[in-house]
């Protein structure tokens, strides 16, 4: 085991388009549930350890900005996979970037719409209008010393030893059900008019955490 988890350290990994593909998908299905699960523990707490709130917009308990940021992390320090530290400063820095424009973003084009205020949260010091703060920007860089160096070298693992066939299927369908959640939520159900995930939750009693 620690051969090989040298070799991810030392080696070039080269795969095929369609591989990557798949790895790819995993990723984004790792990361942005274990995002949904890092948001419903930090939550709980932030809520007085009172009760669990739901997060994200989606069915499933996945949301957009973990996967997105995942994707970014690996492209900015999977070269620097030596360096833990060059890792975690990049990481932390492009995700405090990433993170900030997001909520702004949503913040204008949505007319003032939050979701997520970190003047309104615990150990929020350093918060920059509230998109981002020192703790969100210290945990991405610590998520990703996790993401680099646990889910990547465990997707090229499966990746390199599951049949090809079954890998891709397997990755591509379950990041293909996710999409369609994220879309639906996103765009469809505003376009057409249709319920959204949180309408639905919140009228079957599930809490959500909401900003204005």
């Amino acid at each position: 085991m620690k051969k090989k988890y040298q070799d991810y350290l030392e080696k070039n990994h080269s795969f095929d388009k369609i591989t990557m593909l798949g790895i790819f998908c995993l990723i984004i299905v790792i990361t942005g549930m274990f995002g949904f699960l890092y948001e419903l523990i930090f939550y709980y707490f932030n809520g007085g350890m009172k009760e669990f709130y739901w997060r994200g917009g989606n069915f499933l308990p996945w949301i957009n900005i973990y996967a997105t940021g995942s994707l970014m992390i690996y492209f900015l320090t999977y070269k620097h996979r030596k360096k833990a530290w060059k890792v975690f400063f990049i990481s932390a820095i492009a995700c405090g970037i990433l993170e900030y424009f997001s909520g702004l973003g949503m913040y204008i084009i949505g007319n003032g719409l939050r979701c997520w205020d970190y003047n309104r949260e615990i150990l929020s010091f350093g918060s920059i209008h509230g998109f981002v703060c020192l703790r969100s920007v210290l945990i991405f860089g610590s998520f990703s010393l996790l993401f680099i160096y646990g889910v990547v070298p465990l997707c090229f693992y499966l990746a390199k030893n599951m049949n090809k066939k079954a890998f891709l299927t397997i990755s591509i369908i379950l990041c293909t059900i996710i999409l369609i959640d994220e879309f639906y939520n996103l765009l469809f159900a505003r376009i057409l008019h249709l319920p959204r995930a949180s309408k639905i939750y919140k009228s079957m009693g599930i809490r959500y955490v909401s900003f204005k």
